[in-house]
């Protein structure tokens, strides 16, 4: 984990999936604030050469980010705030 805790207050923690898998967040995390706290690094795959991609402006200009969230895809993991149970999948291309 690579959360930092000290002198912080959150809310209660909870749960959403990323490929099956249990991510842990807190109330007001992004999908990619909660990913990279997890150890998650590659968050979709280019199309052509399924080369991994990664959180690169986390402000929502670059795309590089994007994943499939409860069955839609290319949605910004960088600016999507996580929420209970939702379903998150590494995007694979352009996403289906």
């Amino acid at each position: 984990m690579s959360r930092i805790d000290e002198g912080l207050e959150r809310g209660t923690a909870f749960a959403f999936t990323l490929d099956g898998q249990k991510v842990e967040a807190y109330p007001g995390e992004t999908i990619a604030a909660a990913l990279l706290a997890s150890g998650v690094r590659a968050l979709r795959r280019t199309a052509k050469r399924q080369q991994p991609r990664s959180l690169y402006c986390g402000m929502g200009i670059c795309w590089e980010c994007l994943v499939t969230v409860d069955g839609a895809p290319s949605q910004r993991a960088c600016m999507t705030e996580a929420k209970p149970g939702m379903r998150v999948e590494t995007q694979k291309g352009v996403g289906r």
